[in-house]
């Protein structure tokens, strides 16, 4: 998302070395990189420094997605959504696969893309728009990012939380009240269903354990 806040630290850069030279190694074309993981656990910081080593030190030309930008709900309308329609309607259908499949499609096959970005700042939905052709790699990061159906390397972070409290109030994305911790349990019950698609985990101590 645009004007996100990252906070990537030496754990974030070690891992993702780990990861990009098993990635190197394992390379097919035109690969879909999924990153899943509880908020805070650390995906847009994974993303960003894989990413940016794939294009530093390998000259492969990446983009990063983020699949929170493919919410259905408007932010500002999102919690009286959730309000309305009870925690368990927290979760996979909140997302609108379809635009999302179809943007990964598009980069399959090398086309413009128009996708939507949701601007931190003002908090209000956007639209980007990228010419896949001079992309070799997509990264998709976000809580369901595994649930695509076209992913060719998913990595899982194992972080939950209950562990990430600190850093999601130092983030300061959204407010830290108990209708939040209620959606953010919803959310790990999902997430947490998406671990078994993964070919690399992330374990709480940030170790890659290749699978």
């Amino acid at each position: 998302m645009l004007g996100d806040v990252l906070l990537i630290k030496e754990k974030h850069q070690n891992a993702a070395k780990i990861i990009v030279d098993f990635y190197i190694n394992n390379r097919k074309n035109r690969d879909v990189i999924a990153i899943s993981g509880e908020s805070g656990s650390g995906k847009s910081e994974l993303s960003h420094c894989i990413g940016k080593l794939l294009v530093n030190e390998h000259n492969i030309p990446t983009k990063i997605i983020h699949s929170d930008n493919y919410y259905k709900i408007h932010p500002h309308q999102r919690t009286e959504w959730r309000k309305r329609n009870g925690f368990k309607s927290v979760g996979f259908n909140e997302i609108d696969w379809d635009t999302l499949n179809k943007n990964i499609n598009q980069f399959k096959n090398a086309e413009t893309a128009t996708m939507p970005c949701v601007d931190i700042v003002p908090d209000e939905p956007d639209i980007l728009i990228t010419d896949f052709s001079k992309v070799q790699v997509l990264i998709v990061d976000g809580l369901y990012a595994l649930q695509s159906e076209y992913i060719d390397l998913g990595i899982f972070i194992s972080l939950t939380y209950h562990e990430t409290k600190k850093a999601q109030a130092d983030r300061g994305k959204e407010p830290t009240n108990d209708f939040r911790w209620n959606v953010l349990e919803q959310e790990h019950l999902n997430v947490s269903t998406l671990k078994q698609k993964a070919n690399i985990i992330i374990e709480k101590d940030y170790s890659v354990k290749i699978l």
